[in-house]
């Protein structure tokens, strides 16, 4: 596995880092590669569109939802 080093912190960012660290029960270092993990691959890959579908509060009615008639935009081509 490659090492990465990190230069040039300021003391707020490392002390917030090993706060989410201990929050989250793991090590700066690992709280570090979930950081970079999530920021690059993205927090739902791997998931398929209808797992994020059902993951979403039945809440509202259609009617909530519907587009008001009448306010078109004007589109300039």
């Amino acid at each position: 596995m490659a090492q990465l080093i990190v230069r040039d912190l300021d003391d707020d960012i490392v002390r917030r880092l090993k706060e989410r660290a201990g929050r989250h029960g793991r090590s700066a270092e690992a709280e570090h590669r979930e950081i970079l993990r999530q920021a690059l691959r993205g927090s739902h890959a791997g998931r398929t569109f209808k797992a994020l579908l059902l993951q979403m509060p039945n809440v509202g009615t259609d009617a909530d939802f519907a587009r008001p008639r009448g306010r078109a935009r004007r589109v300039r081509l």
